[in-house]
């Protein structure tokens, strides 16, 4: 994808998040984010865009702390997380292809590539999450921007050192994507997860088989892990129950 379609993406991503949010109320709780309210997702978000546009506007080269949030509420918190929203918006738009910044994933194609990338998907999940929590069904990703986040999360978030999903003894997990032929290979050990784009040799102890939106907010923890291509339900699967358990991220 385009870095001007995660930008496009997380222009709408963050408006239908607003407005689920306003739906919901900002006391709602948040069904996929344990111990959560409306009020914490905002103001999560709302501090993620504020630290991501500081870095590109910027041009900070070393990580820093996220920004405090205020002690709002209701609409003026709605205003709040609309306002640096739309900043982060416009500072992507207007950046420089080649402006250098920190990032902190391994698969940044470049600065602005990759916070563009990474915002697109932070705000959807979360939109996700505002959805849930005003009671209505998730609204839908294309299969190409599903298939991405996909990628990230597999071959960014947990190649690195941090993953706590590990295995006390090697193990495969094979993730397909029906609708757009995507395929990852996950090698599960005591390391870190090692992802193959790609089918590879050899029988996988799991076989987790859907379109890609499916793929993408069960394997953000936003969806259970059932469903899969062959009409089994793999959330008893040891393997299914280690990522649900070891693999969230906020």
């Amino acid at each position: 994808m385009k870095i001007i379609d995660f930008v496009d993406t997380l222009a709408r991503e963050g408006e239908l998040m607003a407005e689920a949010a306003e739906q919901a109320g900002t006391d709602a709780l948040v069904p996929t984010c344990p111990d959560w309210r409306v009020t914490d997702l905002l103001r999560h978000t709302g501090a993620v865009h504020r630290w991501a546009a500081g870095y590109v506007g910027g041009r900070v080269m070393e990580p820093g702390p996220f920004p405090d949030t205020p002690e709002l509420t209701g609409p003026e918190l709605l205003a709040w997380f609309r306002e640096g929203h739309a900043a982060l918006v416009r500072t992507l738009a207007e950046a420089p292809a080649d402006v250098e910044c920190w990032t902190f994933l391994p698969t940044a194609p470049s600065p602005l590539g990759f916070w563009a990338r990474r915002q697109a998907h932070e705000t959807t999940v979360h939109r996700f999450d505002a959805q849930a929590a005003s009671g209505v069904p998730f609204s839908a990703v294309t299969p190409r921007f599903a298939e991405d986040g996909v990628d990230e999360l597999l071959t960014g978030f947990h190649a690195r050192s941090r993953s706590r999903v590990r295995s006390a003894e090697p193990r495969v997990v094979r993730i397909r994507a029906t609708d757009t032929g995507a395929v990852w290979t996950v090698h599960l050990s005591q390391e870190p997860p090692r992802t193959v784009r790609g089918d590879t040799d050899g029988p996988a102890d799991l076989d987790l088989t859907g379109e890609a939106a499916w793929l993408y907010a069960a394997l953000w923890n936003r969806l259970p892990l059932t469903g899969t291509g062959d009409g089994r339900d793999d959330t008893d699967h040891p393997l299914a129950r280690l990522w649900t358990e070891t693999s969230p991220i906020i």
